[in-house]
């Protein structure tokens, strides 16, 4: 049971990175906005596809929630009932979460799939909270904690249509970002709180007080690069996709972004070093120093050749890979079911 709960929360952990790549896409594409509305689209299980469904229908058969624009407005079904040959009043209401009534099915279907992907991020986590309950006897900490992530993520899912209603209010979308890593970790202390077996890996203070100082700069890093990411949406909504004058005139917070990664660099590469010197055995601090290396390149390209396609989604999904590395790592160099070999701190 307990190789089956570890496996069921792996394919959790793949499908809520899965729900961030998809999260880093709509904001690329621009498709926040999407869905009007939460958590149907326009009143619909299945969005629509054409501008025409979204119109006004003589002698149509409406559902209740249903929504239409009208006038650059939108307007929501009152009950089930059947239309006349003109808009009646009394059977609508106006939408009044925010004021974007624009339809754009490519924003729609990304900001659908988005929805979706977080839904289906859902069933594995039911199923190894259900597990959990079996293996109490074994584990006390892995139905709690299950638990927990089953509310973390209809919370997570609350926020998303906060968002919405927000039209995107860019402090709702670090919240939301940050959520889903709370989520990511909850999820990979199961993992290894379920683990059977372990590596031969030495403990060193110094290394893991580091390493943590290294994932909350990591976590400093995601925050302040939604906020640049905000930024350039604005001047998106300013100037165009004229790419090139995106950055033209930077905030204070890009310069800090850029400055960090530095930081950033410079002590996970001790950390690498002072992994290798000692031959502690933490072998995924390696992975770290490749995310910093794409983690830079994808900021290069972004900042000196305009912003290349997919470089934005990819620079949020490889930060938030390498934190979960990070995460994982701190748990990995504590003292839980470690073998207690303490090394010098010089």
């Amino acid at each position: 049971m307990i190789k089956k709960f570890r496996k069921t929360a792996k394919i959790a952990l793949v499908l809520i990175y899965f729900v961030i790549i998809a999260g880093a896409v709509v904001r690329m594409t621009g498709s926040g906005m999407g869905c009007p509305d939460w958590p149907k689209c326009f009143g619909y299980y299945i969005p629509p596809t054409e501008a025409s469904e979204l119109e006004f229908k003589p002698n149509y058969t409406y559902k209740k929630g249903i929504v239409i624009i009208v006038d650059e407005a939108l307007k929501v079904a009152k009950k089930d009932f059947v239309s006349g040959t003109t808009l009646n009043d009394e059977n609508w209401t106006d939408f009044t979460a925010h004021d974007y009534a624009i339809y754009n099915p490519l924003h729609t279907w990304v900001e659908y799939i988005n929805r979706l992907i977080g839904a289906l991020s859902g069933i594995p986590i039911l199923i190894f909270t259900i597990m959990s309950i079996w293996l109490w006897k074994d584990n006390k900490w892995l139905l709690p904690l299950s638990v927990i992530t089953v509310f973390a993520m209809g919370f997570q899912a609350w926020l998303g249509k906060t968002v919405v209603d927000s039209n995107l209010a860019p402090f709702k979308i670090t919240i939301h970002m940050v959520m889903a890593l709370v989520i990511v970790f909850i999820i990979l202390y199961l993992i290894y709180a379920s683990k059977t077996s372990f590596k031969n890996q030495i403990a060193d203070k110094t290394f893991q007080w580091a390493l943590i100082a290294a994932t909350v700069l990591t976590l400093v890093q995601i925050v302040l690069g939604t906020q640049v990411r905000q930024y350039v949406d604005e001047q998106v909504k300013e100037i165009g996709y004229i790419k090139s004058e995106w950055l033209a005139e930077p905030t204070l917070n890009f310069y800090i972004h850029r400055s960090l990664s530095i930081l950033v660099l410079i002590l996970n590469g001790w950390l690498f070093l002072r992994n290798r010197k000692l031959q502690l055995g933490y072998q995924k601090i390696s992975l770290v120093m490749w995310c910093i290396a794409l983690e830079i390149l994808t900021g290069i390209a972004m900042y000196y050749f305009d912003f290349p396609f997919s470089t934005q989604p990819l620079h949020l999904v490889i930060a938030a890979i390498m934190i979960g590395i990070q995460f994982y790592l701190i748990l990995e160099s504590s003292k839980l079911n470690q073998r207690q070999t303490q090394v010098s701190s010089t």
